[in-house]
């Protein structure tokens, strides 16, 4: 096996330790704010379990949104990557296992609960975005790099959150505990990955300054958002439309998310592949077309069989579009500016995510389900529809920079 096919598989496994470890705290949330001490008498964020649910998830995409820059700039500026991952893998763990120690430690203020979630998160967010930058750093092909991220993500969130489920029925603090196990092996294991950074160590300003001279990098940040605006709205809106409209259980709307995640996680690396082949616009205009017209099927469903079947077509689309915006961030960066703009592509995610509660659960409270649907897949369909001109522009065909290093490394 060459070293760069190694080290492929052992990154996507640390990618999605990250994304595992994140999505074990989400089902069981309401239950562990309370084991935290979240109470309405002391602290506005807890006025209600919702409130204090909320604000809890809230305070790490907010840490997400703040240091994720942070992090990327530091990397490209000093040439380095492992230090800073193992660095923000040990300090998130300290930071799952300081929130877990609370409620041993004695009373704490709901802001000090949310205080140190912040700081969690902060770290987090350096291993999780690095990591994927070393995916990018990696020879064999954009595609294949970003297809083993994408099906570390998806299988990651695909299965933390039923384990987060059982853990939390264990021990309220378990999944805070399996985290913070897990980050440890995280920075472990990621010192026995070649650093492949470029060594041409920049200032932050000329960084940021490059950054600013590539605009067209929008493009897949663009994508990047409402790609993950959809993943929020299914992650909120969706789990209560079908439990509303279905009359499903906790267990069957598990499945039903299922439907999605399954064909979404295992069809990320292949799907990567054929955008190396095939070049990124009709994986990434062509597909978000398609999905967003999935999403309105989705909605439009009349039974749980269609909606089933409607959720895996989404799947399969979703695989499709994923790895082809995250390829064609590597694609469009400079190879020494790697770490920022991933960086950004994380951002855009991580505030897509946040519109996805916040626009979906608003449209779906005030004007109903269908219209939610709607708009939401509308995004999606507008998003392609607008970036047709940009992507003639940018003729994005399969060519020997999109498939960099296809003959791997020895």
């Amino acid at each position: 096996m060459y070293s760069s096919d190694r080290d492929r598989v052992v990154l996507a496994a640390l990618v999605f330790a990250v994304m595992f470890s994140q999505l074990l705290l989400y089902p069981g949330v309401a239950t562990l704010v309370e084991a935290l001490g979240a109470d309405a008498a002391t602290s506005a964020f807890a006025a209600t379990p919702l409130d204090a649910s909320m604000w809890f998830l809230v305070a790490e995409f907010a840490a997400y949104v703040g240091f994720v820059g942070v992090w990327g700039v530091a990397s490209d500026a000093t040439g380095r990557r492992v230090p800073f991952i193992v660095a923000g893998s040990f300090a998130g763990a300290v930071g799952y296992a300081s929130l877990a120690a609370v409620p041993a430690v004695g009373s704490i203020p709901f802001e000090g609960i949310l205080a140190l979630r912040v700081l969690q998160g902060a770290m987090t967010i350096g291993a999780f975005s690095l990591t994927m930058t070393m995916l990018m750093d990696l020879e064999g092909g954009h595609g294949r790099n970003m297809g083993a991220a994408g099906i570390a993500i998806g299988t990651g969130a695909a299965l933390g959150a039923p384990i987060g489920g059982q853990l939390t029925e264990v021990d309220p603090l378990a999944p805070l505990l399996v985290a913070a196990g897990l980050l440890v092996c995280v920075g472990a294991l990621v010192t026995r990955v070649e650093d492949r950074t470029p060594d041409r160590g920049r200032s932050a300003r000329a960084l940021v300054d490059g950054l600013r001279r590539q605009p067209v990098l929008s493009i897949p940040y663009a994508f990047g958002f409402v790609d993950r605006l959809t993943a929020g709205f299914f992650a909120l809106v969706g789990t209560l439309y079908f439990q509303e409209t279905f009359g499903l259980d906790a267990g069957a709307t598990g499945l039903m998310l299922a439907c999605f995640f399954g064909p979404f996680a295992l069809l990320q690396y292949p799907m990567g592949a054929l955008s190396d082949r095939i070049g990124r616009t009709v994986p990434i205009v062509v597909g978000s077309a398609c999905y967003g017209g999935g999403i309105l099927l989705v909605g439009a469903s009349p039974s749980v069989a269609t909606a089933a079947i409607a959720m895996i077509g989404v799947g399969i689309l979703g695989a499709l579009v994923s790895p082809a915006t995250m390829a064609l961030v590597t694609d469009l960066a400079d190879e020494s500016e790697r770490g920022v703009a991933m960086a950004g592509f994380n951002l855009a995610g991580s505030l897509g995510f946040l519109g996805g509660f916040l626009v979906g659960g608003t449209v779906a409270s005030n004007h109903g389900y269908d219209l939610a649907f709607l708009v939401v897949g509308g995004f999606e369909i507008a998003i392609a529809v607008v970036t047709i001109p940009a992507f003639l522009r940018l003729s994005l065909e399969p060519t020997e920079r999109f498939r960099s290093g296809d003959r791997g490394d020895a």
